[in-house]
């Protein structure tokens, strides 16, 4: 024994002594560490530090400018996660949540939200006094929500698929909800619910540049970043300052590529549903690090076991099974619990209502009020377009990417830098061609609508097709399922889930983008295309507060009809008859 108990202890010693792989793996988690403790700091500053100017743009603040930004946004993501994993559980596993959370989730991921920065600066100013926390919060809240919708969305759509050999074997292994949600739910969205993170992270840089310069009343808040960077060099056009605007993206993206998405997409790849494993799998130079260091897998093993632990808790916070039947008793008080809580909806929409007609009625006649819905039908139909051709574009591409994981790891950092880059960077190129050439607005200002909505539905079907079971994709080889077949009875299947969520956040999007893509300005020029988009953003800069909420109940109204007509019957086929089991 004393023999054993000393080959034990060499052995602990061993995986303490640095390897060759910690030279690289510590420096660079400690320096994260250490960035991460130089941004909060700088946030518990007085806010009184923010004196003008509070950016410059000399190229040399770009690096911290980036650090701020970049800090923001994984916050948001944070925030995302945690409201990703509730929201999107709840709206699945509860058939009552699920009537208010779908359609909420609707709305929210299509009505502009950066209006609302205005109030809840407030709140979060209040809960900070003195403090730049206050405004940093603020901040997080509006890339917050250009984050979370889609990923809420993905993981709700990967919840109501989980194949049912799958479900019936956590009822065998009397898995508890709680163990359910971590060992079943969780490992069988994540290959999609990370492409969908990827996607949010870039779509929150079209939130940066309005959530780091925030007004209230007759004083602006600007936080140090790369929005506030890029936001001073459109108002002076400084063409060279916004050239180095784009550089420093492209560095932030390349790294946050490296060090967490490409780590987090090779991690993932091994809960892919099959029997078979790929032939190409995804790979992460920076993963394979931290595997090797010894002094990082000691550092967190600690982490590891703690969360091993509470995995296998039995607790029972989330509901086992969705549906479950019980008997006639149970039966009779789920109608009348049904019949309680969609009376309490009613009479919440009817009240919601009731407020919205009694402020827009005295300043709107009958004649706005129709004039607003044609716009919204404009709108309506320029959205459909063109989720119809992004997806003829993005499926086929997508699908190709997602079958060649060599492939995605070299698309996948250019993809983020697409779909990150800033729409507004390109209105005075469309504003000049459409004066210049004397273009139709209708027509040519739409393709900003789509600009960086589409990649909602790249993202979503190349994570539908990683996700894929190899299986599948073997037995159609052998059975030589080629060419149109092929795409009828594999492919489009497989996917169709994945392209439904993209396609819905993409359509959500689309709608929100409208209100800065229909009315766009370069200096004194302005183009106005005919929408609800254009409408609400005049109203918004004559702050015609009765006929903006107006424009937004309209939008609301012509999203949850859409939705309810034609996603949600898609949701429902993929749900009945195209799960992979």
């Amino acid at each position: 024994m004393p023999g054993s108990a000393t080959h034990l202890a060499t052995l602990t010693a061993r995986k303490l002594v640095p390897n060759r792989w910690d030279l690289i793996a510590v420096p660079l988690v400690f320096g994260a560490l250490v960035l991460c403790a130089i941004g909060g700091r700088e946030t518990l500053a007085p806010i009184e530090s923010l004196k003008e100017p509070v950016v410059q743009l000399n190229p040399s603040y770009l690096p911290g400018y980036a650090l701020r930004t970049t800090l923001r946004m994984l916050a948001a993501m944070a925030a995302s996660l945690v409201f990703t994993f509730i929201y999107g559980t709840l709206a699945a596993k509860s058939r009552r949540a699920e009537i208010v959370l779908v359609p909420l989730l609707d709305i929210l991921q299509s009505v502009p939200v950066l209006g609302y920065i205005s109030f809840t600066i407030l709140f979060f100013l209040s809960l900070f006094p003195g403090r730049v926390a206050g405004a940093e919060c603020a901040a997080i809240f509006a890339i917050f929500t250009s984050q979370a919708w889609n990923m809420a969305f993905s993981f709700y759509q990967s919840l109501r698929t989980v194949p049912h050999d799958l479900e019936e074997a956590a009822v065998n292994f009397r898995f508890s909800g709680w163990q359910r949600f971590w060992k079943l739910d969780v490992p069988f969205a994540m290959p999609g619910l990370v492409w969908n993170m990827m996607m949010s992270m870039s779509g929150g840089w079209f939130f940066v540049v309005a959530s780091e310069a925030i007004t209230v009343g007759d004083k602006t808040i600007v936080l140090p970043g790369i929005g506030a960077y890029l936001a001073m060099a459109i108002d002076q056009k400084d063409l060279a300052a916004v050239g180095w605007v784009i550089l420093t993206m492209i560095v932030v993206i390349a790294i946050y590529d490296q060090l967490m998405f490409r780590p987090l997409v090779a991690w993932s790849d091994k809960f892919r549903f099959e029997l078979t494993a790929a032939q190409a799998v995804p790979e992460s130079w920076f993963l394979d690090l931290l595997r090797r260091s010894r002094l990082t897998r000691a550092a967190v093993t600690p982490f590891g076991a703690l969360l091993n632990a509470a995995v296998r808790s039995r607790l029972a916070i989330f509901p086992m099974r969705r549906g479950d039947k019980g008997g006639a008793a149970d039966a009779i008080r789920t109608r009348i619990g049904d019949f309680v809580w969609y009376a309490i909806i009613a009479a919440a929409a009817l009240y919601s209502l009731w407020r919205v007609v009694t402020f827009v009625a005295p300043a709107i006649s009958w004649e706005e009020a129709s004039t607003v819905l044609r716009l919204g039908a404009y709108t309506l139909l320029r959205v459909t377009l063109l989720i119809l051709i992004a997806s003829l574009v993005w499926v086929p591409i997508g699908v190709s990417i997602g079958l060649r994981p060599r492939l995605a790891e070299k698309i996948q950092p250019l993809a983020q830098f697409l779909a990150a880059f800033p729409a507004n960077l390109l209105f005075p190129l469309f504003v000049i061609v459409i004066l210049r050439f004397d273009l139709n607005p209708d027509i040519w200002l739409s393709p900003l609508i789509i600009l960086g909505t589409q990649w909602y539905v790249l993202f979503n079907v190349i994570a539908g097709t990683t996700a894929y079971p190899n299986d599948f994709l073997e037995a159609a080889t052998n059975f030589r399922i080629r060419g149109w077949q092929w795409w009828r009875q594999v492919a489009l299947p497989g996917i169709f889930p994945y392209f439904v969520t993209g396609a819905i956040t993409a359509s959500g999007g689309a709608w929100n983008a409208s209100i800065v893509a229909e009315a766009v300005s370069w200096g004194d020029d302005r183009v106005t295309a005919h929408g609800l988009g254009a409408y609400i953003a005049d109203r918004t800069a004559a702050a015609d507060y009765p006929k903006i909420v107006l424009g937004i109940a309209v939008m609301s109204l012509f999203v949850t009809i859409f939705n309810r007509l034609l996603w949600r019957p898609l949701y429902r086929r993929a749900e009945s008859r195209l799960r992979l089991d």
